[in-house]
C-alpha cells in the first residue's frame, strides 16, 4: 500500500507562520520555543521567481550564464579579496530578473592539491556576488557550479511540504512463525489503525500502520521501504540537470601574508588547514592510540558518521560506540531495540574530561518540513546542555552536513539545497554553546574529488584530523 498524497498548496515563503506537517499538529511549544522556529524558518527563506508558471525556456541557462572578474588586476596577494560577478541568463540569452538559483562555488589549485568555497551573495536580480579568500600562493581557478535553476527550488520547496512521503519506511512484526511488515512515517495519511510509537520522553512521533493481527509490540525491526516515483511533471523534470556556469579563470598570486576573513578553512596538498582552530595531522596509527587511549569515544548520528566509527576502529586500544539516530532513518534493516533517540542516549552519559562525543544528524531529515528537524535539534540540545551542566568538561563536537553527487532523481530526496537548509538551521541551533564543529560541508565542497554523499578517504581523514585536534590539541 503506497501512501496518499499530501494536496496543500505551497505557502508564500515570504511568511513564517506556515501549517505545520501533521506529525507536529499536537506539538505545544512555549513562547521562546515558538519565537526560535519562526526565526529559524526566516532565516533560511528561500527568493521566489515572479508570480505565475515559468516556462522552461525563461528558466536559468547555464550555458548562456558567464561570470567576470570585478576589478581584475595582474596579481593579487594572499590574503586578499577576489570578486566574482555571476550574470544569469535564460535559454533565450536574456538576463534573468530575479534570482534564488542555488550555486556552489571553489577557487582551486590542481597542482598543489589547494581549494576553498566562496562566498555567494544573491543581488536578487539575476546577479550573483561571489568572494574567494586567497589562501595559498600560485595559480588558482575559478569554478562556479549552478545546482538548481531557481524554478527547480520551488519544485524541491513543493516536495517538502506536501509529499513528505516520499521516502517511506516499513517495520516487522513477529509472533512465534506468524509476521507482517506494515509502512511506518512520521505521519501516515488515512483512517487506518496507526501503532503509535511516539517518544515517551522526547515526544518525537513515530507511527506504523497496526498489523491486522499482530499487536503493536511485536515490532521487532524497522527499515527503509522506498523512494515514491512520479513526482514531477513533464516540464518540472527538465529544471534538474547539473552545469558548470564557467569553470577556469586563472590569475596568480605573490608572497603570503596572514589571511583574516571566510572561509572556515582550506586544503593545501590534500591537508585541510582550519582557520578557526589549529590542526594537526594524525598520519600514524600510534597517533592516533595515544590520543585516544583512556578516553571513550561516542558517535551519533548517521553513516556519515558512521565513516568515522570504521575509520578508527582500524586501530586498537580505542573505546569506541556507535550508535545510529533514532526514526527517520533510512537504513536497510535496524531492530526495533536498536531505535534510540540521541537526546535520550546523551541523558544516560555521565560525562567528564575523559568523555567525547560526536554527532551529525541530517541527512535523513531532507523529505520533511524543516519543523521536523527543529524540533528534533531542540530535543539534542536540550540534552548537551544538562549534560555540560552535570559534566562540563565533556567534549562536544558536531560533524556538519556535507555536499553528495546528485542526479535528476536524487535531488528530490537528498538535494544539496535541501542539506544546505538543514546545515544552516543547525549551525543556528548550536551556536552559543559550548560544541565544536568539524565542518564537513566545506571540507567536501572545497576538495577536487568528485562530491559524494560519503566522501572518500582522504576527505574522512581531514574530517578525523579536525575532529583529533580538538580531542589532543596541541599544547602552546
Amino acid at each position: 500500500m503506497l501512501f496518499t498524497a499530501f494536496h496543500r498548496s505551497l505557502s508564500q515563503t515570504t511568511k513564517t507562520t506556515r501549517k505545520p506537517y501533521c506529525g507536529y499538529k499536537q506539538q505545544t511549544l512555549s513562547k521562546r520555543d515558538q519565537a526560535e522556529q519562526e526565526s529559524l524558518l526566516a532565516a533560511i527563506q528561500w527568493p521566489k521567481p515572479p508570480d505565475g508558471k515559468i516556462a522552461f525556456v525563461q528558466s536559468t541557462d547555464p550555458t548562456h550564464s558567464d561570470f567576470v572578474i570585478v576589478k581584475p588586476s595582474g596579481f593579487f596577494k594572499v590574503g586578499d579579496q577576489l570578486e566574482v560577478l555571476v550574470r544569469m541568463k535564460d535559454f533565450q540569452g536574456k538576463p534573468k530578473q530575479y534570482g534564488g538559483d542555488y550555486l556552489q562555488a571553489r577557487i582551486h589549485s590542481p597542482l598543489l592539491k589547494a581549494g576553498a568555497t566562496g562566498r555567494i551573495v544573491d543581488c536578487q536580480n539575476g546577479l550573483y556576488k561571489v568572494f574567494f579568500t586567497l589562501l595559498w600562493p600560485g595559480e588558482v581557478k575559478v569554478s562556479v557550479s549552478l545546482v538548481h535553476p531557481s524554478e527547480a527550488i520551488q519544485v524541491l520547496l513543493r516536495l517538502r511540504e506536501e509529499r513528505p512521503d516520499r521516502v517511506y519506511f516499513k517495520s516487522s512484526f513477529k509472533s512465534g512463525r506468524y509476521s507482517e511488515t506494515t509502512e511506518c512515517n512520521v505521519c501516515l495519511p488515512g483512517d487506518l489503525p496507526v501503532c503509535n510509537f511516539t517518544d515517551l520522553y522526547t515526544g518525537e512521533p513515530w507511527f506504523c500502520y497496526k498489523p491486522r493481527k499482530l499487536p503493536c509490540a511485536s515490532r521487532i525491526s524497522h527499515a527503509k521501504g522506498g523512494y515514491q516515483k512520479g513526482l514531477l511533471t513533464q516540464e518540472e523534470s527538465l529544471f534538474f540537470q547539473r552545469y558548470v556556469v564557467k569553470s577556469i579563470c586563472t590569475h596568480s598570486m605573490d608572497r603570503a601574508e596572514d589571511p583574516t576573513v571566510s572561509p572556515s578553512g582550506y586544503y593545501h596538498e590534500d591537508q585541510w588547514r582550519s582557520r578557526i582552530h589549529w590542526i594537526h595531522h594524525f598520519n600514524k596509527s600510534d597517533d592516533i592510540t595515544k590520543c585516544l587511549q583512556g578516553k571513550v569515544i561516542h558517535l551519533f548520528g548517521d553513516s556519515t558518521i558512521r565513516q568515522w566509527f570504521e575509520y578508527l576502529t582500524a586501530f586498537h586500544n580505542i573505546l569506541l560506540k556507535f550508535r545510529c539516530h533514532g526514526p527517520p532513518i533510512r537504513f536497510s534493516t535496524v531492530f526495533s531495540s536498536e531505535l534510540r533517540y540521541i537526546a535520550n542516549e546523551l541523558n544516560g552519559i555521565v560525562g567528564g574530561r575523559n568523555t567525547v562525543i560526536a554527532i551529525t544528524i541530517w541527512s535523513h531529515f531532507s523529505t520533511f518540513p524543516v519543523e521536523v528537524y527543529i524540533r528534533r535539534l531542540r530535543n539534542i540540545r536540550r540534552s548537551i546542555i544538562q549534560l555540560l551542566d552535570r559534566s562540563p568538561k565533556t567534549l562536544i563536537i558536531i560533524r556538519t552536513a556535507n555536499v553528495q553527487e546528485l542526479g535528476p532523481e536524487v535531488s528530490l530526496f537528498n538535494s544539496d539545497w535541501y542539506s544546505f537548509q538543514l546545515d544552516s538551521v543547525m549551525r543556528k541551533m548550536f551556536s552559543g554553546i559550548p560544541v565544536h564543529f568539524v565542518d564537513a560541508w566545506e571540507m567536501s565542497l572545497a576538495h577536487y574529488l568528485p562530491h559524494n554523499l560519503h566522501p572518500k578517504e582522504v576527505i574522512v581523514k581531514n574530517q578525523i584530523d579536525a575532529f583529533l585536534s580538538y580531542v589532543c590539541p596541541l599544547q602552546t
